[in-house]
């Protein structure tokens, strides 16, 4: 499973759109809108720092774990 996937399915457990989580990194600083947003994840662009802050919006955090 991709980013993307990933992403939807925080989304569907939170019962949050990706608009509101726009809105939410707009509202901090980041200026993302729905279109950018969406873009980045079919475009597999998306930038660490705004996954990990997807992830905080939605009350995920992000742990590299040791094989």
């Amino acid at each position: 499973m991709g980013i993307r996937e990933d992403i939807k399915v925080m989304l569907a457990r939170r019962a949050m759109t990706m608009t509101k989580v726009a809105q939410i990194m707009t509202s901090r600083g980041m200026k993302m809108s729905i279109k950018n947003l969406s873009n980045k994840l079919v475009n597999r662009s998306v930038r660490f720092e705004e996954v990990r802050e997807i992830a905080d919006i939605l009350g995920y955090k992000i742990e590299f774990v040791e094989k």
